[in-house]
């Protein structure tokens, strides 16, 4: 069956220049981090905090079982989506419709990690609402923040990063290469001017430069890059006339500010016309950007996409063309020079895709601001560059709609999640402009694919209502809209309102004539059915829709997905020849498009089927070959389906280990995704029957100790282990005691109540009890047992009964 596959997590970022060493910082920071729970690193624009709190973070992750993870908020702007953010970081994928942030404290109630939160400066209030969650219904989790401004909070602990020492450029400069400032010049110089060192004769104008630029880091990376055209007293003497001017001009400024004011702007007047021009249309982009995103936003909206009324097509191409010659917009051909020139100009940051696809740029989040704020000087110059940004997301977004039944789906799957940030820009342009909510009714739809298959459900919901919020009108739009929301509320705790968007859909669509999307909503239909156990009435149902065969206009990939429905639901009621019959129809469908996405799950459905007549030796191959597939386009929901099947298929082949190791893993991935076993009882039954099995095999202690072994990998490690690429998991966290263990009477007391599943709010009302008791409880028995989450102790106390 469908679901939504978000990445893992997020781990620190890659680092494109060499990090000059901080050591004296990086020690302080980890000692803060050692002691307290909230360290905010703070200080001005461009002084190097992200990098700083990125090297602390990679030296302490060893501390962290549970890992490292990143959240970069530069691109965001609005405070609703930080929790989702976190929880996109951390590998959390929530179905459910409780406050995102009671989610994520859920969740993370046992897990000990760190989280990085970047750039937290303009969404301070919900940055320090993330944080006071995390603080207070959570005990193992640590947070290292960045920001220009402290969060505010009674726990926080303050590390201000100071600019770069610089030393006398008068004194002894015997040892000028130890002097961070004087070696970030140099090695900033040496790349624009090969062969460029520190020596005895340009030490002291090193340290001269270096100070007049306070030791910030940013500038004096900028300044670097003017080498490749000026000597360093030339250098000197003219960032001297700069600071003198802008000094003048604003007293009021702090000192630092003016400086990297001054540095910037200096690199601002040293770029052509078409590079400004550039540089401030670029500014609109969250995140990072490729080429042919920077010659969309820089240059004028295509023909084809011009409005087919003539009047109106008349005022728009007047107000384009005004807009173009107020705003000197650069031609396509031009745009690739005057990238190359601002990545010259140590404006643009050039990197290479993890996946080998081409170049990326990204502004750094201090020269994106002063992009800005040059952008609005000309009116309605920003308008004109986000909607052209937001035209060309959704003229990317129906390219990708259309290949995603076919063979590219793994580098859709990337390029949607590096253009993440740019998604939000464009949605949020699009339902906070008056005049745009339509342009997001229709994005938000058009990428059902992405929140479902390879994003986060939970943030598709969010636009999703948005969109239909500030879109009451009965359009195709709407209709669409409808059924995505449907689809991804499809939880146990939504289905009502699910279905009932879903049947809006579908009348929608019959009022409107649109049979596509009445296809469409027809698919979500049958599944919030099987995910009732209604599983007759999803039989009948999706025995229909296949019998109608596709409709003009259908994704494809939907009624592939109304195929894998009907087999799922004849082997869910045992009908397992049919159910055979059918996958054989869909992979003949997805092998003449080379499709991976839904063929995935009918490879999964169909070692369900064999499953179901205890052939385990011909379901086994169709289960790996599912779950390979799920991994290359990270659809987690799927993973933990598949890893539950396995298990299954492992107890019928009698490999009594294996079914433990796979069961914890598959229960570790289940916890990322919701607090409870997603999908129908009808999914989830036969897994208490070979954990029965299972534990029966092999005794209490040594099943207890394969399920930790799996419950404490990662999902990549347990994924592995599956598809027998490694024998066994290696795991990330302490070996689990084989030792007797003593608890206390009360320590016992919640044990047993973990064990029944309850959490720790129920546990604290249970026993009458603080909250933070029960927290504390569960802590010292994690701890005491060596174990890392809940299900370890439940498998625990099971096998001491």
């Amino acid at each position: 069956m469908g679901g939504s596959a978000p990445r893992e997590g997020c781990q620190l970022p890659v680092e494109t220049t060499s990090f000059v060493d901080r050591r004296d910082e990086q020690a302080a920071g980890r000692e803060l981090l050692a002691k307290a729970r909230l360290v905010t690193f703070t200080g001005p624009g461009g002084v190097g905090k992200t990098r700083l709190a990125a090297h602390v973070a990679a030296r302490v992750e060893r501390a962290f079982p549970d890992g490292v993870r990143y959240v970069a908020l530069a691109g965001l702007h609005d405070p609703a989506l930080v929790p989702l953010a976190a929880a996109d970081a951390l590998g959390l994928h929530d179905h459910s419709d409780r406050p995102p942030l009671d989610t994520l404290v859920e969740r993370l109630r046992d897990r000990r990690l760190l989280l990085v939160v970047d750039n937290c400066e303009h969404l301070l209030g919900a940055c320090a609402g993330l944080a006071a969650a995390l603080l207070r219904g959570t005990t193992g989790v640590r947070i290292l923040a960045t920001s220009r401004h402290r969060l505010g909070l009674t726990e926080e602990h303050l590390m201000e990063v100071r600019p770069l020492p610089v030393p006398d450029p008068d004194g002894d400069l015997s040892a000028a290469e130890s002097h961070a400032a004087l070696a970030l010049f140099a090695d900033r110089a040496a790349a624009v001017l090969p062969g460029f060192r520190l020596t005895p004769a340009n030490r002291a104008a090193v340290a001269r430069l270096c100070r007049r630029l306070d030791g910030l880091p940013l500038a004096i990376e900028l300044a670097a890059v003017r080498m490749r055209v000026l000597g360093l007293d030339q250098l000197l003497a003219r960032l001297d006339d700069r600071y003198r001017l802008l000094t003048a001009g604003s007293p009021a400024a702090l000192p630092r500010h003016r400086t990297l004011r001054a540095a910037v702007d200096w690199s601002h007047e040293l770029c052509t016309a078409r590079e400004q021009s550039a540089w401030a249309r670029l500014s609109v982009l969250a995140g990072g950007f490729d080429l042919e995103t920077a010659e969309a936003v820089c240059h004028e909206p295509a023909a084809a996409d011009q409005a087919s009324d003539p009047a109106a097509q008349e005022a728009k191409e007047a107000k384009e063309a005004k807009e173009a010659q107020e705003a000197q917009e650069p031609e396509p051909l031009d745009v690739l020079e005057a990238v190359a020139g601002l990545v010259d100009k140590s404006v643009l940051v050039r990197e290479e895709t993890p996946d080998g696809g081409g170049a990326r740029y990204r502004l750094l989040d201090t020269l994106r601001h002063y992009g800005l704020d040059r952008l609005r000087e000309r009116p309605g110059a920003e308008a004109a560059a986000r909607r052209r940004h937001r035209d060309h997301v959704q003229l990317h977004a129906d390219a990708c709609e259309a290949a995603w039944f076919g063979p590219r789906q793994r580098e859709i799957v990337a390029r949607l999640r590096a253009d993440q940030d740019n998604l939000r820009a464009a949605l949020d342009f699009s339902l906070t402009t008056p005049g745009e909510a339509g342009a997001g009714l229709r994005l938000a739809g058009t990428l059902w694919f992405y929140w479902h298959a390879c994003g986060a459900p939970r943030e598709g919901r969010y636009w999703l209502d948005r969109a239909l919020d500030a879109n009451p009108a009965p359009t195709a739009g709407r209709a669409r809209a409808l059924w995505v929301s449907a689809l991804l509320a499809g939880s146990p705790e939504d289905l009502t309102r699910g279905l009932r968007r879903a049947r809006e859909a579908r009348a929608l669509a019959d009022r409107l004539g649109d049979p596509a999307e009445a296809a469409h909503a027809d698919y979500v239909i049958g599944v919030v059915q099987l995910f009732a156990d209604d599983l007759g009435a999803a039989r009948a149902h999706y025995e229909a829709t296949v019998a109608r065969g596709p409709v003009p206009g259908q994704h494809l990939s939907l009624h592939g997905l109304d195929l894998v429905e009907l087999a799922c639901a004849y082997a869910f009621l045992g009908h397992a020849d049919r159910a055979v019959a059918v996958c054989r129809r869909a992979l003949a469908l997805c092998e003449a498009h080379g499709e991976d996405w839904v063929r995935s799950y009918v490879l999964r459905i169909l070692a369900l089927a064999h499953a179901v007549r205890a052939d385990w030796r011909r379901a086994e191959p169709h289960a790996r070959e599912a779950l390979r597939r799920k991994r290359d386009v990270h659809d987690v929901i799927g993973i933990g389906l598949t890893l539950d099947l396995l298990a299954r298929i492992a107890d019928g082949l009698g490999a009594a280990e294996r079914t433990a190791v796979l069961l914890g893993g598959a229960d570790r991935v289940w916890s990322d995704i919701d607090h409870d076993r997603w999908g129908s009882a009808a999914l989830n039954s036969a897994r208490r029957d070979c954990e029965t099995h299972a534990r029966a095999a092999l005794g209490p202690g040594a099943y207890e100790r394969a399920y930790g072994r799996g419950g404490a990998s990662g999902l990549a490690e347990v994924v592995a282990y599956a598809l027998d690429e490694q024998p066994q998991p290696p795991s990330r966290q302490p070996e689990l005691r084989t030792a007797p263990v003593r608890l206390t009477r009360r320590e016992t007391e919640v044990a047993e109540l973990v064990a029944e599943g309850l959490g720790n709010q129920q546990i604290t009302d249970r026993l009458v009890i603080a909250r933070r008791t029960a927290e504390g409880h569960v802590e010292r028995i994690l701890g005491k047992l060596g174990f890392s989450n809940r299900s370890q102790i439940a498998a625990w106390v099971t096998a001491r009964r």
